[in-house]
């Protein structure tokens, strides 16, 4: 039989013989009692995983615009650099290394907090503990991919910089 539900008249005509005053009401599949507990669950880890979506993208943008407001205040520096010698190579590994350092920093204080704070948000987990090593990794890699991404941007700006140009600067 496809539809399961199309029983539920014989069924309750089966009950009713054994026992008359038997209350007999809300008569669904399993499935659909399940959906119904879950749909909760579901729209929750939805909500989630969307603020956590624009939590990344908030921590890209912040991370790209502090790279890049550094790089406009030392435009002079990057300019005395490259009218020294340096090579547009050496400049955007400047800066992509000093952009890293300050996401590595964070990355580090974030876990040392996660740790600290993670044992407080565990009757929320439910399939893994607090200190799941492979959510901290993968967390951590994604997070450190983010942060080399805003930060390749203004450093292929920086390579760009005329010294000359960066000199008459103020």
């Amino acid at each position: 039989m496809d539809d399961p539900l199309k029983m539920v008249g014989s069924l309750q005509a089966a009950v009713r013989r054994v026992e008359k005053h038997a209350p007999l009401y809300n008569v669904t599949t399993l499935d659909n009692r399940l959906g119904g507990f879950l749909r909760q669950r579901r729209f929750q880890t939805s909500l989630l995983i969307g603020f956590s979506v624009v939590a990344l993208l908030i921590a890209a943008i912040g991370i790209y615009a502090l790279i890049q407001y550094s790089i406009a205040t030392r435009t002079q520096e990057i300019g005395i650099r490259m009218a020294v010698g340096a090579q547009a190579g050496d400049i955007f590994r400047m800066v992509i290394s000093e952009g890293l350092k300050l996401s590595l920093t964070g990355l580090v204080l974030g876990l040392v907090g996660a740790l600290c704070l993670g044992r407080a948000g565990s009757s929320l987990l439910f399939g893994v503990t607090a200190t799941d090593p492979l959510t901290f990794i993968a967390v951590s890699l994604l997070l450190i991919a983010v942060a080399a991404a805003a930060c390749y941007f203004p450093a292929r700006r920086a390579m760009k910089v005329e010294p000359i140009v960066a000199l008459r600067q103020e």
